[in-house]
């Protein structure tokens, strides 16, 4: 017998949901470019998000944490917190949120509560913005002048001043440039304004000037010509990979720190939220981001390890084509990779397994790896196929995993998905730099099989833009 609809009814409650969620965007509009506080729910952004996109993550929030959160729900927590006077600041509504639900007595006042919870962020002192060139423009290059462009809000952290790039630049160049920061195939249309001025030969991003530079040597440049100062070099070139090389860019006047976008040698090999907290900014001028699928294994690697003891493993990586790679057979420098990208799948080598030793140094000589290249742009996805120390089951490994992305160091870095229909392109444009299936989980006693996905390209570039901030100490107060 079907249940009896009250469709009038029905209109009336999603209209006054929308209302909530357009209030609730506004907000979150007015604390970021007002305030510099940024609200995220569940580690996902919130800046400029459409209502439906807003609504969306409500939904994936509430079978997240198995609870009903509701759009009043984090509407009244981003009130109070529009209320309370806070330095610069990364807040987790819908981690609130649940936490007041959790406390209905102690949360009755949600200024006062909200208060308490935030008191920790007073420590806070003001934040020096930091000046950023970027080395390179190519895949990555544009995730992050995207990304800096966008996140800007006041300018309080991380300030894109440049671009340095080799060759001449004309009008035909800076509008190529212009072009392909605008448009992107698989991240598509950049949600902001690019504007060519040839007469400065620079691009107009945001309202924002940003000089491109022609250089072929860094050490050549003097960034002070541009009002540049103390500035982080990110170096996406993939041109200079150790310490001797990477040291030329400080020779640069102006130059400050250096963060490479690939492994480095001789220098420290970062997974942002594993081992960051290692290496003193003060006392270290120069940082590699690793590679994405470092970045992509090393979380899940670490949690597993903690908790159940990793004697030996082996990491296959399924990863989209890459740019060093042949769009027809022809030749190249390394075996496999000269056939033709888009129609093949490439077994290759990948350094991931020993990467990892340098991130997590307990995990040396435990893991082997190897990698296919397959025919998509972009979206992979890492199988990592372990023997723990301890026996485990489906759910238990799965339980802890979703622990790790609901609270503590890792929440950035770990999402749990609970897709039953995941495939790669659903991944794209995913912020995290690991996503993990979940329902993909297989388990033998001491043996289990793990499925991590990964945007190459957009996950990782938000692991370098983490990076950044603490080279750059410009991580405002947080809360996850």
């Amino acid at each position: 017998m079907l249940t009896a609809i009250n469709y009038e009814q029905e209109v009336l409650n999603q209209a006054q949901v929308r209302r909530a969620t357009v209030e609730f965007t506004t907000i979150v509009n007015d604390l970021w470019y007002d305030k510099s506080i940024e609200l995220i729910l569940f580690r996902n952004t919130l800046v400029n998000k459409h209502a439906n996109e807003v609504l969306n993550l409500i939904n994936y929030s509430q079978e997240f944490v198995s609870k009903t959160i509701t759009i009043q729900d984090i509407l009244e927590v981003a009130k109070a917190i529009k209320e309370i006077e806070l330095p610069s600041s990364k807040l987790d509504v819908g981690k609130l949120a649940y936490e007041c639900y959790l406390s209905p007595k102690k949360s009755a006042d949600k200024v006062a509560y909200l208060k308490y919870k935030l008191r920790a962020a007073q420590e806070y002192g003001t934040i020096e913005p930091k000046d950023v060139v970027l080395y390179g423009f190519g895949r990555i290059g544009r995730l992050l002048a995207r990304e800096l462009s966008s996140k800007m809000g006041k300018g309080s952290q991380l300030r894109l001043r440049a671009i340095v790039i080799r060759g001449e630049i004309d009008k035909n160049v800076l509008e190529k440039r212009a072009s392909l920061l605008s448009i992107d195939s698989v991240h598509g249309d950049f949600l902001g304004t690019v504007k060519v001025d040839t007469e400065n030969n620079a691009l107009i991003i945001n309202g924002t000037t940003v000089h491109v530079i022609s250089a072929n040597n860094p050490e050549d440049i003097d960034y002070t010509c541009y009002g540049i100062y103390n500035a982080l070099i990110i170096d996406n070139t993939g041109a200079f990979r150790d310490d001797e090389a990477l040291n030329r860019h400080l020779r640069a006047n102006g130059a400050d720190k250096v963060l490479l976008t690939a492994p480095g040698k001789g220098i420290p090999n970062i997974v942002h939220g594993v081992n960051h907290q290692k290496y003193n900014p003060e006392n270290v001028d120069i940082f590699s981001a690793a590679s994405c699928t470092t970045n992509a294994i090393t979380p899940i690697l670490k949690v597993l390890d903690d908790n159940f003891g990793i004697h030996k493993g082996h990491i296959e990586t399924i990863h989209a084509y890459t740019n060093d790679q042949n769009l027809v057979d022809n030749m190249h420098n390394k075996y496999r990779r000269g056939r033709a990208a888009a129609l093949n799948m490439v077994i290759t080598e990948t350094g991931a397994g020993e990467a990892v030793s340098k991130v997590i140094p307990a995990l040396k000589d435990k893991l082997t790896s190897n990698a296919i290249r397959v025919p998509v742009p972009n979206g992979s996805l890492a199988i990592l196929s372990l023997q723990l120390r301890t026996q485990v089951t489906k759910d238990r490994v799965n339980a802890i995993v979703k622990k790790y992305a609901l609270e503590g160091d890792l929440v950035e870095q770990i999402k749990y998905s609970l897709n039953n229909e995941l495939v790669s392109s659903d991944i794209i444009g995913t912020t995290a730099p690991a996503i993990f299936d979940s329902n993909a989980t297989i388990t033998d006693e001491e043996t289990v099989v793990i499925y991590v996905w990964y945007d190459n390209e957009y996950g990782y570039s938000h692991q370098v833009m983490r990076l950044a901030k603490h080279v750059a100490k410009v991580r405002r107060y947080t809360y996850y």
